[in-house]
């Protein structure tokens, strides 16, 4: 069923319309006046072109719908004591969020200088989209904000990670109608089935319409309402339109008053009704220990693009159209028509009416706002830091691995960590969440299933398996929606994991983008306190998938997260079980950062203790003397690793390397953190040049086998004295469906060519020993005719362990 509010419905009793229109209309002056004005914020005088800014940047259209929802929100937020937090999908409407956020007062109260009078206006109009000032979208820097909106598609995934384990918190999210029509978008309709009435929060999804994008029309827009009301309807929702704000054929525009009208009415509906489904549900949850999943309503709010504004610009039709996208007047510095226009706009709203004789909001506007933390632009939900508890951890140290010697095993790395992530998961009920695409078990995590279900609130059967409605372990198959579960639950307080296999991570690159963009921001904004980072363990990965093929073998994500400013990013590629316990229990604790841990799920080799691998993860890389054997002399090679199968690799090269050439002074360095490969002067955890010198020498040649594609670690070491001499394998783009050894000898990696590469980088070893390079490419062959005629890789290649 879906409900339209009719024209001329009664206001609410008791309700102050006429003061919640004045609210809106100070907001919608202020947005207009930080995209246009540097000086005569209050127009004392008339505009001259001195007032106004010489680039004029920002977006109008979106915005008088965003400040009059927040309008309306904020009556029903202090009418009812609620706790709410707005996710602005159209963050680009940021002139709005900034504008609500000055007339709540947070503003001036994390920004001392935008004092709350005129000199205090003139400020905040300065500042918006101006050198040194402020960006144009809902950034970090606007309070309240948890979401900037400047690429579209996740507003929806965010509110529905803000308001897991958050049982009293509304989340009103909008979704413009351009943002409706992306990928990640549409599959965020979905997440209502994940939510659970009682021990989470609420999402109001409110779509908002207008009509256009940037220069075209939206999709949604353009449908029938009753084909829109059944698509939103198929995604379990009851939908609420209100629409209004439209001119008619003579071009006077509908009383804003009637729309208010329509609005309250139908928010006061849509709160009652949410009361209602939390408290039957919470009486059903009691008695059955299970809920009924509801159907929550959401509101279609269609309202003209750039309302408000003008009406005609030159002749031309603006308000309802794409030309109300950005900067209706363009030319108001040197077009006098234009500037006229401006202020005729401006003067529209009454100023003198809202703000008193030295700029402030007036008493009875101001007494219309929530009080402190009731304020949605001051809502600690949205600076997640001031709510956020340490996690409990285990001691990691209890799941160790037992290693008596190098090599043995083998065991699985990821199922391991399983167990111990299955007590974090006990000890932290309620602030800790896995977010997966359905790849927690295959991922071999399935000891967490022995603390948790998947939570999911739809229709069960009898054949499901570890799920149930209230689960620590969020699945579904959309990489897009558990990013963006997970930043939302991580921006408002909370710690949480992302679980993926390493080839379909990049799907989500740009959500990545983002987030890290947003903690780069934060880095410099004192009031915004630091949140859990956002942590990847990427597994199911390139030399594993052996299995699935060429289409599941893409090493490549860690390229794209370290063109990241090292401030905020880290990548970590622990070679067995310990190593793993170690990292994760470092990465779990960090904050303000992305750390990226990459581990193969399948039973590997282990080659530390515990005490060896927690000393190992300190120092980020190290020598492992077991497996060299020049002691106390400069070796004459250096074998360098970094991941788990090209560790494997070169440590096989090693055990051929001092079979066959004895004499042959060896070094083998393992690293953990991929970014102690970089000068310490362009990150943090980087090694000073005489260190990363007395590890991997200043002349002598140095064979690297790493995890993704090479030249990342030539870009990591291009300033080291010893570049020259460094030769990395990786992963070359050579992949199908084979035997895991055939797998790295597809993109010459494998032991053989790592020992053939000594042969021919250490000097005088080519000539003198041309029989063993020769026997290392005849080896290469007999183990892919192997390969080729039984299916299965070589048992000595297999079976192979450390000799010691």
């Amino acid at each position: 069923m879906s409900t339209t509010a009719p024209r001329g419905a009664a206001p609410p009793s008791g309700t102050d319309l006429r003061a919640l229109d004045a609210w809106w209309r100070a907001a919608n002056y202020l947005a207009v006046g930080q995209i246009y004005l540097m000086d005569n914020p209050l127009l004392r005088e008339p505009l001259v072109p001195a007032h106004i800014k010489p680039r004029l940047l920002g977006h109008w259209g979106t915005t008088p719908g965003l400040t009059f929802l927040w309008a309306h929100l904020n009556r029903v937020i202090v009418r009812d004591d609620l706790d709410a937090l707005y996710v602005t999908g159209p963050g680009h409407g940021g002139p709005g969020v900034v504008a609500t956020a000055y007339l709540e007062g947070t503003y001036t109260e994390r920004y001392a200088h935008i004092t709350d009078d005129a000199e205090g206006l003139q400020a905040l109009f300065r500042q918006f989209s101006f050198p040194g000032g402020i960006p144009s979208h809902a950034a970090p820097e606007t309070p309240g904000s948890i979401h900037e909106g400047g690429e579209l598609g996740y507003a929806l995934s965010h509110a529905y990670g803000a308001a897991f384990d958050n049982p009293d918190l509304l989340v009103a999210c909008v979704i413009g109608d351009g943002e409706a029509e992306t990928g990640p978008l549409a599959g965020s309709w979905q997440a209502n089935k994940f939510l659970h009435p009682v021990n989470d929060g609420t999402v109001l999804p409110v779509l908002h319409l207008n009509g256009y994008k940037i220069a075209n029309s939206t999709v949604l827009a353009r449908i029938p309402q009753d084909e829109l009301l059944r698509q939103l309807e198929g995604h379990g929702h009851r939908p609420y339109v209100v629409e209004g704000g439209f001119a008619d054929e003579n071009g006077q525009s509908e009383d804003p008053m009637a729309v208010h009208e329509r609005m309250a009415s139908t928010l006061d509906e849509i709160v009652a009704e949410i009361a209602r489904i939390r408290a039957d549900a919470k009486e059903q949850f009691d008695a059955e220990g299970r809920v009924d999943r509801p159907r929550w309503p959401m509101l279609v709010l269609r309202t003209p693009k750039g309302w408000t504004g003008p009406h005609e610009v030159d002749g031309k039709l603006v308000e309802g159209t794409w030309r109300a996208h950005q900067v209706p007047l363009s030319e108001t510095r040197d077009n006098d028509a234009h500037r006229a226009q401006l202020e005729q706009w401006l003067r529209s709203y009454r100023p003198d009416e809202l703000f008193d004789g030295e700029g402030r909001l007036v008493p009875a506007l101001r007494a219309l706002s929530p009080r402190g933390a009731k304020r949605m632009s001051a809502t600690p939900h949205a600076n997640g830091g001031e709510l956020l508890r340490d996690l409990r951890l285990p001691d990691f140290t209890d799941y160790a691995v037992d290693v008596p010697e190098p090599g043995s095993g083998p065991v699985g790395t990821t199922a391991v960590l399983g167990t111990w992530l299955r007590d974090v998961i006990r000890m932290n009920p309620d602030n800790f969440r896995m977010m997966a695409p359905d790849e927690t078990a295959s991922n071999r995590l399935q000891a967490v299933f022995e603390a948790t279900d998947r939570q999911f609130v739809g229709e069960s059967a009898a054949t499901d398996e570890g799920v149930s409605q209230v689960g620590r372990v969020t699945e579904v198959l959309s990489e897009h929606l558990c990013q963006g579960w997970l930043e939302g639950y991580l921006l408002t307080g909370r710690h949480g994991l992302f679980n993926c296999y390493e080839a379909f991570i990049h799907l989500v690159d740009s959500m990545f983008n983002q987030h890290a963009k947003w903690l780069d921001a934060c880095r410099d904004i004192p009031w915004r306190r630091p949140i859990a980072s956002l942590t990847y363990l990427l597994t199911s990965h390139v030399w594993r998938q052996d299995h699935n093929g060429f289409s599941h073998q893409d090493p490549g994500f860690i390229d794209h997260v370290l063109n990241k400013k090292p401030q905020i990013v880290r990548a970590y590629l622990p070679p067995d079980a310990n190593t793993l316990l170690s990292t994760m229990d470092h990465c779990l604790r960090t904050r303000n950062y992305v750390n990226v841990v990459v581990a193969g799920k399948q039973p590997g080799p282990q080659w530390l203790t515990m005490d060896e691998a927690v000393a190992h993860c300190t120092r980020g890389l190290g020598i492992w003397d077991w497996a060299s054997n020049c002691g106390n002399e400069e070796p004459d090679v250096v074998l360098g690793c970094a991941g788990d199968v090209p560790t494997l690799e070169a440590v096989a090269a090693v055990s051929l390397l001092r079979r066959h050439l004895p004499e042959l002074k060896i070094r083998l360095v393992n690293v953990v953190d991929i970014m102690r490969l970089q000068d310490e002067r362009e990150h943090p955890h980087g090694l000073s040049h005489p260190e990363f010198d007395g590890i991997f020498t200043t002349d002598r040649p140095v064979i690297f086998a790493y995890h993704g594609y090479p030249w990342l670690i030539h870009r990591l070491t291009y300033r080291r004295a010893n570049h020259a001499n460094i030769h990395v394998r990786g992963y070359k783009e050579e992949g199908t469906t084979t035997t895991p050894f055939d797998m790295v000898m597809l993109n010459d990696l494998d032991r053989f060519h790592l020992v053939i590469d000594v042969i021919d980088r250490v000097p005088g070893l080519a000539v003198k020993h041309a029989e063993l390079r020769q026997f290392m490419v005849d080896e290469r062959l007999r183990c892919r005719r192997h390969t080729r005629q039984y299916g299965e890789d070589a048992p000595d290649v297999a079976d192979w362990v450390w000799p010691g």
